[in-house]
């Protein structure tokens, strides 16, 4: 069982991938399929949450990041928090996942743009593949005001 097979599973890149829900047994092989950690923006007391999963994951060895992140209320500092992890990572190979890589898929366009050179159509090219922010007001918010922030910082250090 790859990770590919994962719920909404996208490759970013050789050092990024993202997803939704994640099994236990693809849990289990992550090390296997070469990745160094696991960033997980689904709160526990979610229904599609692993029991154990910090302990899965450290277990092989890989680095965890928990950063519980509510669908229904995402927050600057949820954001703040996920960038710090992000540029920490280097150069290692990551999983970032959520119940359906809506969270993750946001979080992950919007770091981009601000770190990674993605302009605002990739971004929301990225996000439209898996979903429409516009069906949850919370969201559509969310990304607009961190994307204003973004252009912000990318003037401030053009």
């Amino acid at each position: 069982m790859s990770i590919e097979g994962a719920v909404n599973y996208r490759k970013i890149s050789e050092r990024v991938a993202t997803s939704g829900s994640v099994s236990e047994d693809r849990l289990r092989r992550l090390g296997e399929e070469g990745f160094d950690a696991v960033v997980n923006l689904l709160p526990d007391s979610s229904e599609l949450a692993v029991a154990d999963e910090r302990e899965i994951v450290e277990g092989q060895g890989l680095d965890y990041h928990y950063i519980p992140v509510d669908f229904g209320n995402p927050t600057e500092a949820d954001f703040s928090l996920f960038r710090r992890v992000m540029e920490n990572a280097g150069d290692k190979k990551i999983l970032i996942h959520c119940a359906a890589n809506y969270r993750v898929s946001a979080f992950y366009s919007l770091y981009a743009m601000q770190d990674r050179d993605w302009s605002w159509e990739d971004a929301r090219a990225h996000i439209a593949s898996i979903w429409d922010p516009t069906d949850y007001p919370v969201w559509k918010r969310f990304i607009d005001k961190v994307k204003s922030q973004s252009g912000r910082i990318l003037r401030r250090s053009g």
